[in-house]
């Protein structure tokens, strides 16, 4: 399962009008509900999108997590000069203006569990979120939707 329990937007301006610059620090909480087997996580990505353009990435090491255990991660992600379009850096512009900003975290992993030492169980997934967050300097996050799927 994949989720965040908390998002803070340090900085987000635009240069020029339509290139974004923003500072987003994410808690990426990873689940195994399994009560009988670990499960390990390998190789994550976590995308941060601004409507649809893709304006940071990051990898995050490969882990384990035990029987019916969390494992979080502290992620850091900076825009720098991101292009936007026009239609997105007006929208950006009024939801910073008005305090809420929309943003959407998207991950991408693969799962394997080793049920003894015969069969192993591999399969990808696709965590995507939904991030509202107030205006920086103190950005917290004011809500969230999210769903995992194979």
């Amino acid at each position: 399962m994949f989720d965040i329990p908390s998002a803070t937007l340090n900085a987000a301006y635009l240069d020029m009008g339509y290139l974004l610059n923003a500072d987003l620090t994410v808690l990426v909480n990873f689940t195994n509900p399994n009560k009988k087997v670990s499960v390990y996580f390998s190789p994550m990505y976590i995308d941060a999108y601004y409507g649809g353009t893709l304006i940071a990435t990051t990898y995050i090491e490969p882990f384990t997590a035990r029987k019916h255990q969390s494992m979080f991660a502290n992620v850091h992600m900076v825009a720098s000069q991101v292009r936007l379009g026009l239609l997105e850096s007006q929208r950006l512009k009024k939801q910073l203006e008005s305090s809420r900003a929309g943003f959407e975290i998207k991950g991408y992993f693969r799962a394997r569990a080793n049920f003894g030492s015969l069969l192993r169980y591999s399969y990808k997934l696709h965590g995507d979120c939904t991030v509202v967050l107030s205006r920086p300097p103190f950005g917290v996050m004011v809500g969230r939707k999210c769903k995992t799927r194979h």
